[in-house]
């Protein structure tokens, strides 16, 4: 606890615990920090801001440590240089300086690239926009959370995350979520009443803390503590900066795993050949180590992070942001996308169209009490933030002349909207001094509080749905003599009539449907709207419609029975934030990807349960926070788009990974057979090294490949027993190659150890790097199917410089002789039978591979759980501008 003297009121940053803050009533609190309930002035936040810094509780800020340590860490890599540094206090220094240039220049490839790759994150990381609105100097603006400082008067509105410790000015049914700090599911009444002196965080009713979301209701609030000074930060900072594992991380580790088994066996057999063999133990050693080293992809992290890099940089400009790189594989893989209807599949422009009593006939009564019965709240700038209907409301045409009317009469109390009364509800004071209660809300759940309803009126509401149109319904009670309002005085109401909106279907819908249709990809509608309406909107737009499954049928439906029925319907209507989040969830366990694209506050459940959450920019901060992928614009193309990229970075990953598997191995298979048959080593270790090095910079073009139409037209997933099939399959097709060489340069060239080296290597290398072209499509033959210039330019380069390596004025350093000139007419027909080989072989392998294994029904979101703190302090990062 702070004390007194800590807490005196300092012209540049006063500061209070919010523990300290909750017990002193709100206007000790602002004298405290300095402040009003009009805000901070400039000539204050600057100087608080310069002393205290962004409020933030992290950096997204590159570092260049980290990666380097990632690179090195490999456990093979520490053993070689521990050989390679007692080799070279034994003797062999030649041998030893050659292996270590040769692994620094791997690492340094490696670290080049995925620092790219990380600054490009960070820059992607900056463009995601997180603001508050916040009163200075009594005017209220929209800033970004970190310019926060203690004093700030900061507004908050239903599905905001709390942006700093904020002490509670004034409250309207505020309710907070605090589960994430607390643990506590059910959301916290909030007031404005101090409590007792040194209260449990759980216990801090007058205080909104930083991180927690605005379940309901709303409220103003002071600032306290910013950053790692409010309790959020303090947790945040405690906890390691690991982040969770996606579906394509966990593919990559076991991947790994499979590569660490396949190195194991090969190094220690290899290893044990040579010491029967009675070779130096060093040497031995040395080679084997080179084996394992030599069958590892060392360069597949950074050919990951390269993908994923310059994926991103083309999604940016596509319109998509991603939140962490990982994830745009993982957006190439859903079969199943989950989207609300507004601004989705409609043109989200919503336009008031009439104002109509319960028997249908325009009224002018409708729209005067929908007037007062508005969230909008502040100058025009912050009204644009209210509610769609509101704003659309307040800004018709028709609205104008009676919107000065409106504002002269006093409302003397607030019952926010909330998605289980799907209601708003005002007591206002004519200026006759007449109190009413005004509500205003869905048909459904306003109709069943009326009494007396007029016969037509059912017909009416029917006829105005079955048209597509969203409507909104009036009701009043008349309130003498009250001055309080809450959710029990919402009955005995008089239906007074309806305001009709329209929100027209989107022109390019029709098609970004039919384009993300080709590709596997299946659209089914969530929204909250009307089950008419609903119907009306899919069916103009070509979906199917089929029978429409409402909230009431969810209900009615038990958990065993769930996932057939939302897997046989496409359209659900007048549906709860639970209820989203419940189909996400049955879909799900059907077996497939799922997506949700949502961008209301009744939405953050279903995208947390998602595979893939899917917001876009302008969605309400608890939206955003809960989404992977960020859309620019709410269009159905944009993510038709990253649906695409992201199939694009798994297929070349996956070539990377099936050329360094089969050719790898096939390669080291061969060098353990010629280890157990020749006098000498088939290759030294300095060479298998420089070998693997100049085929994985060879690799590192793979990002930039284009990728056939029919590997994009469907998801793919991990699939290690497809890669081991692949591995074994055509690493013994290497393999007949590299040991016809060792016969011809043994019987044709009577070559050397020297000679018979070159041979290998130039041979080896060109065979793995040229299988490139065949490996990296399912079309035959190969040249059907066109590289990407790079990539053809950097495999023929490759194998120019390996050919020439063995004449070159260093090669008897590294241990290489000259070949002769019949060599390369060799390797020309070897080369050429190899990729034929190939050919035939892709044929009788894709035909006879076994159908894909049954997806996991258990996605990325299960593996997040432990990590909810970490993620949403990235909202209060310090990195490009606010995180």
């Amino acid at each position: 606890m702070a004390s007194d003297q800590d807490l005196a009121a300092d012209t540049a940053a006063p500061a209070l615990d919010v523990v300290h803050a909750a017990a002193l009533t709100a206007d000790d609190v602002l004298r405290r920090l300095d402040s009003t309930r009009d805000g901070l002035s400039d000539t204050q936040v600057a100087a608080r801001f310069a002393l205290l810094g962004p409020n933030a509780v992290r950096s997204d800020e590159a570092r260049w440590f980290p990666v380097l340590v990632r690179q090195v860490r490999s456990p093979l890599l520490v053993l070689l240089v521990v050989a390679a540094v007692a080799s070279y206090f034994v003797g062999e220094r030649t041998s030893a300086v050659i292996i270590g240039a040769i692994l620094v220049v791997s690492v340094g490839l490696g670290f080049v690239n995925e620092y790219r790759a990380v600054r490009a994150a960070e820059a992607l990381h900056g463009q995601i926009r997180h603001t508050c609105v916040v009163v200075r100097g009594g005017h209220a603006a929209a800033i970004d959370v970190t310019a926060l400082v203690p004093g700030d008067v900061v507004d908050l509105q239903l599905g905001e995350i709390v942006p700093a410790d904020l002490r509670l000015l004034e409250v309207a049914e505020l309710e907070c979520d605090e589960s994430i700090l607390t643990g506590e599911s059910m959301p916290v009444a909030k007031s404005v009443d101090p409590v007792p002196p040194g209260a449990a965080l759980a216990e801090l009713t007058c205080a909104a803390l930083m991180g927690t979301v605005v379940h309901a209701g709303s409220g103003t609030g002071v600032v306290v503590a910013t950053g790692s000074r409010a309790e959020f930060g303090r947790i945040a900072q405690g906890l390691s900066e690991g982040e969770p594992e996606t579906e394509f991380q966990a593919g990559l580790r076991q991947f790994s795993v499979l590569l660490v088994q396949v190195a194991a066996v090969l190094t220690v057999s290899i290893f044990a050949i040579n010491l029967l063999l009675h070779r130096p133990l060093l040497e031995a050693l040395l080679f084997s180590l080179a084996i394992a080293v030599g069958i590892t992809p060392q360069l597949l992290p950074a050919v990951v992070s390269t993908s994923l890099a310059a994926g991103s940089r083309r999604l940016a400009q596509r319109k998509v942001l991603v939140k962490r790189l990982v994830c745009i594989e993982d957006l190439g893989n859903i079969q199943v996308l989950f989207t609300d209807k507004t601004g989705t599949l409609t043109e989200g422009q919503i336009s008031l169209t009439r104002s109509i009593d319960p028997d249908g006939h325009p009224a002018d009564d409708p729209l005067r009490l929908g007037l007062l019965c508005t969230e909008i709240v502040g100058d025009d700038e912050h009204a644009a933030t209210g509610n769609a209907l509101d704003v659309a409301l307040w800004d018709s045409p028709v609205a104008a002349p009676l919107r000065d009317a409106a504002t002269r009469v006093h409302r003397l109390a607030l019952l926010p909207f909330d998605h289980e009364r799907r209601l708003v509800s005002v007591l206002v004071e004519e200026p006759d001094g007449t109190r009413m209660l005004v509500s205003k809300g869905a048909p459904e759940g306003l109709l069943v509080r009326c009494t007396a309803l007029p016969v037509d009126a059912q017909g009416v509401l029917d006829a105005e749905f079955d048209a597509g149109s969203r409507v909104v319904a009036i009701a009043t009670r008349p309130m003498a003599g009250q001055d309080t309002l809450g959710p029990a005085d919402e009955h005995d109401l008089t239906l007074r009539g309806f305001l009709v909106f329209k929100d027209a279907p989107k022109a390019s819908a029709i098609d970004a449907l039919s384009r993300l249709a080709s590709l596997g990809l299946t659209v089914k509608v969530v929204t909250g709207d009307n089950a008419r309406v609903a119907a009306k909107v899919c069916g103009d737009l070509g979906l199917p419609t089929g029978p429409v499954v409402t909230g009431a049928d969810l209900d009615a439906t038990d958990d065993d029975g769930l996932p057939a029925l939302v897997a046989s319907a496409a359209i659900f209507a007048r549906v709860s934030p639970e209820h989203k989040a419940r189909i996400v969830r049955a879909q799900r366990r059907t077996g497939v990807d799922v997506a949700f694209l949502g961008d209301g506050v009744n939405d953050a459940v279903a995208l947390h349960a998602a595979d893939v959450g899917i917001s876009v920019d302008s969605a309400a901060d608890v939206a955003k926070d809960a989404a992977d992928v960020i859309l620019l614009a709410k269009d159905l193309h944009v993510l038709a788009d990253g649906v695409l990229e992201g199939r694009r970075i798994f297929a070349n990953t996956i070539k990377y990974v099936l050329m360094g598997t089969s050719s790898n191995f096939g390669n080291m298979f061969s060098a353990a057979g010629a280890s157990a048959l020749l006098a000498f080593l088939p290759m030294l270790p300095s060479q298998i090294l420089l070998n693997n090095l100049l085929y994985d910079t060879s690799q590192l073009a793979i990002p930039t490949d284009h990728v056939d139409s029919e590997q994009l037209a469907r998801p793919a997933a991990w699939d290690i027993h497809f890669i081991r099939r692949f591995m074994l399959f055509f690493g013994p097709i290497s393999s007949i190659f590299d040991f016809a060489t060792f016969a011809i340069m043994l019987g044709v060239f009577h070559a050397g150890p020297a000679q018979f080296r070159s041979g290998w290597f130039v041979e080896s290398l060109a065979t793995q790097t040229l299988v490139i072209f065949a490996v990296r499509t399912r079309r035959i033959p190969f040249f059907r199917s066109r590289p990407s210039v790079p990539l053809l330019a950097s495999a023929l380069g490759i194998v120019v410089i390996g050919a020439l390596v063995p004449s070159m004025p260093f090669a008897s350093t590294l241990g290489f002789g000259a070949l002769p000139t019949g060599f390369f007419v060799v390797l020309v027909l070897l080369a050429a039978c190899y990729l034929g080989l190939i050919e035939l072989g892709k044929r009788w392998f894709y035909r006879a591979a076994p159908p894909a294994p049954a997806r996991t029904t258990v996605g990325a979101r299960e593996r997040r759980i432990g990590y909810r703190i970490l993620r949403r302090a990235r909202r209060f990062s310090s990195a490009g501008g606010n995180g």
